[in-house]
Formats: C-alpha cells, sequence, structure tokens
C-alpha cells in the first residue's frame, strides 16, 4: 500500500506537534492545530528532509488546510 502525501504530511505533523488525532483531518487548518510560527518552521523543514521538497515556511499559512498543504507539497514534487 502507497502512502500519500497527506498521510506523510500527517506523521511529521504528529512528530512534531503534540494535537490529539481527532482533531487531525483534512480540513483542519494550522491555526485549529493549534501549530505556531516556530511548528510550522519545523514541519517545512521536516518535509524538506523527509519528503525531498522544499516548502518555504512563509508558504505555510495559519489558515491552510492539511489538505492543501499535501497539494501543494505535490504540486511542488511535480516540478
Amino acid at each position: 500500500m502507497s502512502t500519500t502525501t497527506y498521510d506523510q504530511l500527517v506523521d511529521i505533523i504528529a512528530a512534531v506537534h503534540d494535537a490529539p488525532p481527532d482533531v487531525i483531518h483534512p480540513a483542519a487548518t494550522f491555526t485549529e492545530l493549534d501549530v505556531d510560527s516556530l511548528t510550522l518552521v519545523e514541519i517545512s523543514m521536516r518535509v524538506e528532509r523527509s519528503l525531498g521538497v522544499a516548502v518555504d515556511d512563509s508558504e505555510l499559512r495559519p489558515d491552510l488546510t492539511l489538505a492543501a498543504t499535501a497539494e501543494l507539497i505535490d504540486a511542488k514534487r511535480a516540478h
């Protein structure tokens, strides 16, 4: 079974942020998960390290949903 970008993103978020699993879903925003700006920087660094995709932390806006973030990563992978 292949792991989707969304699943990989959730794994990264779980590793750096202590959000309860029941609040992590595709429509959740970083704000809803109480992710602060420093954690967004850590997420962007882990995405680059784990997925090989450079996502600037300024692209990870607090209002971005997890689904939209996964789409952003996939779009960057395609280029």
